[in-house]
């Protein structure tokens, strides 16, 4: 699913609004659309929890507020709810959606459009700001789908799984096998903590490998589907990094695939890491 902001820089709920509704219409062509809204001024004292951008330092969050979410171009159905996070919203529509748009959250991780007065000079400051435009109808919609699609898309392990499940191959799998790899706090009781990691890939060359690697699993006698995916950007302790999801039509198989999946990834796809603790920060294949 991708996922892309609309940000508030001087023009106002209604005109953010407007920007939402065109989008959604334009992107409801293309599969189906999310909107998650973030209201800050309903406050209840329960925090609610956005993911920190790499300019800052320490996660985003805010007292209270309300989070909604519509599933759909149509709006056919919404949710909504204090103490949600706009981070679990994106999950839930992460297994059903193609695309989800967020309103209301200045800082996301996410690629996004900036509307005001004061877009200009934000998008400027920012390389994810896709757009910046004074009003809706300065907005190319084209333009901004195909540069969404190039980014990279939010994925969980839950909306991988429900990929494979609607595989065609679906009724030959009698096993579904995964692996969640996460940013290890530390390895022994003495070591420095780790905050974060941060990870880049070779641009177009990882996402190619990773490709490849799914095809040549793909091709092993019992093996359906494969799934790889690994997130870049700075993540968090505690957080997910990589899955391997596996279709397969027996346990042996599935579990085969997974091992041989997590460890060609990390074998062959050029992604660089730098690691991050309370004392320290360094690349790791500098130290390799």
């Amino acid at each position: 699913m991708h996922v892309l902001g609309i940000i508030d820089r001087g023009a106002g709920g209604d005109a953010v609004e407007r920007v939402v509704d065109r989008v959604a219409d334009r992107l409801s062509r293309e599969g189906r659309v999310g909107v998650v809204r973030y209201d800050a001024t309903i406050a209840d004292g329960t925090p609610v929890h956005v993911d920190r951008d790499d300019e800052n330092d320490g996660d985003a969050l805010f007292p209270g507020g309300d989070v909604t979410y519509d599933l759909g171009a149509d709006g056919d159905w919404t949710a909504t709810g204090t103490g949600m996070t706009v981070q679990e919203a994106l999950d839930r529509l992460a297994i059903d959606c193609d695309y989800a748009l967020v309103a209301g959250v200045s800082d996301l991780r996410y690629p996004a459009i900036a509307v005001g007065e004061d877009a200009a000079s934000f998008g400027d400051e920012d390389e994810s700001v896709l757009a910046a435009v004074d009003t809706s109808g300065d907005l190319e919609v084209d333009a901004v789908v195909d540069a969404l699609a190039s980014t990279e898309p939010h994925e969980t392990l839950e909306s991988l799984v429900e990929r494979v499940k609607r595989s065609p191959k679906a009724e030959r799998s009698g096993a579904i096998a995964t692996f969640t790899g996460r940013v290890r706090a530390k390895d022994g009781e003495d070591d420095a903590r780790t905050e974060y990691l941060e990870f880049e890939k070779y641009e177009g060359v990882a996402d190619e490998r990773m490709t490849a690697i799914e095809r040549e699993l793909e091709e092993r006698a019992g093996v359906l589907e494969v799934e790889l995916y690994h997130r870049t950007g700075v993540i968090d302790d505690g957080e997910d990094i990589v899955f391997v999801v596996v279709l397969a039509g027996h346990r042996e198989e599935a579990f085969r695939t997974v091992e041989d999946g997590i460890n060609r990834l990390k074998d062959e796809v050029p992604l660089f890491k730098k690691e991050v603790t309370v004392e320290d920060e360094f690349w790791v294949h500098d130290r390799s």
